[in-house]
């Protein structure tokens, strides 16, 4: 848990309840904190530094190595693969996709870009890198307005802005750039936003249930997601029809994606059509987030859900 980005306290979280939630009679679970700053092993409020060369832990004059890793660190370097790619090359077993996986389902333009050639529908949009000459007239001739700019390889909503004059396109990109060097810019695709999950749940790939987002700020942003200025409605209330239509798009992405482990994927749906913004492969695992609530609509607690996790790897 924890990790490099602005995510990093909500990693905290998710790492606590995946903690509190494992089964003490089968497994052994110790809390890693992978930070900037460094990589500790916390046991009652102490820290033991993690070896790096095989990432194992002295605790008591005892050298521990773990069977298998729960990766619950949003952000870098747990949801874009670095960390995935490390654990790979010592060989340790981990709960995320395989790091290319996570990379690519990361980087929203190149996800974007591999889910179209599906025909997945998706909204109209502009890449930018940091130093390329802004044209305002360019991009909404593209995208139109109002358009949301988005930091490219960022979570938790942080960085986002939707604009409604060239203006506030030109704010909107200065904001992205904090947060990443590469920005997405897209058209504003006018409908209900619908979240779902996606996971492997005993050897089989299994479509949860559709969550709405409704929010009475302008859009789905940090505030509306973590201080409560948004309803979030499990199951959806939606014609069986269109619903079935989620599904179905749901697990095509996650399919075309090569995806394993976790997934939770955003659509905004326009005439009924699901539209594909993006996919988190490490979810939010607190008690208020969208996965865990969607699991629980479908009958598995969360002890259940931590479990099979691990229990797929191993």
């Amino acid at each position: 848990m924890g990790g490099f980005s602005s995510e990093v306290n909500i990693s905290l979280k998710s790492g606590a309840m995946v903690y509190k939630k494992l089964n003490r009679e089968k497994y052994n679970p110790f809390q890693i904190h992978i930070l900037k700053e460094k990589w500790v092993v916390m046991v009652d409020e102490f820290e033991y530094p993690i070896d790096k060369n095989d990432f194992s832990v002295t605790l008591g004059g005892t050298k521990i190595t773990f069977d298998c890793v729960f990766n619950a660190i949003h952000g870098a370097p747990g949801e874009n693969g670095e960390l995935l790619a490390y654990f790979q090359l010592l060989g340790i077993k981990h709960t995320s996709a395989p790091f290319y996986q996570m990379a690519l389902t990361f980087n929203k333009r190149d996800c974007l870009s591999v889910v179209k050639q599906y025909g997945i529908p998706t909204a109209n949009s502009v890449y930018l890198n940091k130093g390329d000459i802004v044209n305002t007239d360019t991009i909404i001739a593209k995208v139109g307005l109002p358009c949301f700019i988005k930091p490219n390889n960022a979570g938790s909503s942080f960085g986002i802005s939707k604009a409604y004059s060239a203006e506030e396109i030109i704010l909107g990109i200065e904001k992205a750039y904090k947060e990443d060097s590469e920005i997405l810019i897209e058209s504003f695709l006018d409908g209900r936003e619908v979240s779902v999950g996606v996971i492997q749940y005993k050897g089989e790939i299994k479509v949860l249930p559709i969550t709405e987002i409704t929010t009475e700020n302008d859009f789905f942003d940090y505030e509306a997601k973590y201080e409560g200025k948004s309803n979030e409605i499990t199951p959806a209330q939606l014609p069986e029809d269109v619903a079935q239509r989620i599904r179905t798009v749901a697990k095509k992405v996650y399919t075309v994606l090569n995806m394993s482990g976790f997934s939770r994927s955003e659509y905004i749906l326009v005439n009924g059509e699901p539209h594909f913004l993006e996919m988190n492969t490490v979810p939010g695992l607190t008690g208020e987030s969208l996965l865990p609530q969607q699991a629980n609509e479908a009958n598995i607690d969360l002890s259940d859900l931590f479990d099979n996790a691990i229990e797929s790897v191993l």
